[in-house]
């Protein structure tokens, strides 16, 4: 039987009166993550992170850091609050300038992240990386730093309790995470190479099974995008030791890239159930 109403009663914020003067449960748990979790959050966890390197063909040299991402929080906070928009492009800006950091490293001269509205953010550099061992470090700086970003992310959630937090660092974690996917043009493709190129075989081949089962058009266009990547990868590019990598640092670079895979992988398992308990 539910309570009545007493208009001299304050109710909590998780009550309504409903149409017969009822009060009755209401369901605290913001809408907006209904879009999170359908087809437009696919779209936008792919978006937002693997097709910059189509922009990052083009000069937009009168783009800037801050006015990009003004532009991006803006587009973005059309579909959720504007709080999330803010934290999506600065996991996306975290994520980027480990890239940019691993760069400079090199002595590479980069730019810093410019941001496209719903497509993410690109990088722009001087030169393209001299072997597999520098490509392979670039590609880590990103989920490497980024992951860093989400579990910042996921400290201030335990710390505060506020859900957006948490939304945020489940969002990080899944967008470094898919970044890892041994596939080409994703980061886990240019990491990969310095350890055996066999894996991205072994990768396109588990992609195009996992696509057979369960179609989504998200992993279609990695597939499409990839295919020619790939292959002209597997043909060699660059010198031709380009891929010739010293057992040590090909061991170095396989456990930080497995073991990044595994933490983050165990990490949204863990934050599954809290997920569920936020979702509409």
């Amino acid at each position: 039987m539910q309570p009545q109403f007493d208009p001299n009663k304050v109710y909590e914020a998780d009550y309504r009166v409903s149409g017969d003067g009822e009060v009755v449960r209401s369901d605290k748990r913001p809408s907006w993550l209904k879009s999170l979790f359908g087809p437009v959050g696919v779209a936008l966890i792919f978006f937002a992170t693997k097709l910059k390197w189509v922009l990052a063909l083009f000069k937009f040299k009168f783009l800037t850091t801050g006015v990009t991402a003004l532009l991006s929080v803006g587009a973005y906070a059309l579909l959720f609050p504007w709080q999330f928009a803010v934290g999506l492009v600065v996991l996306i800006f975290i994520h980027e300038i480990g890239h940019v950091i691993v760069l400079r490293r090199y002595g590479v001269a980069a730019t810093a992240p410019v941001f496209i509205p719903f497509m993410g953010a690109f990088i722009g550099m001087k030169q393209l990386p001299k072997n597999a061992t520098m490509e392979a470090h670039v590609g880590l700086g990103g989920p490497v730093i980024g992951s860093l970003g989400a579990f910042a992310a996921y400290a201030v959630f335990l710390a505060t309790d506020y859900s957006l937090w948490l939304v945020l660092a489940y969002i990080g974690i899944i967008l470094n995470l898919f970044n890892l996917l041994p596939i080409m043009p994703l980061d886990g493709g240019r990491i990969a190479g310095a350890i055996s190129r066999w894996i991205w075989v072994i990768g396109y081949a588990l992609a195009v099974l996992l696509m057979l089962v369960r179609p989504s058009p998200i992993l279609l266009i990695v597939l499409i995008f990839g295919a020619g990547e790939t292959w002209n990868a597997l043909r060699g590019r660059g010198p031709k030791d380009y891929y010739t990598v010293p057992a040590g640092e090909r061991l170095t670079i396989a456990l930080i890239y497995f073991g990044l895979m595994a933490i983050l992988g165990f990490t949204l398992f863990e934050l599954e159930p809290l997920m569920e308990a936020n979702q509409p």
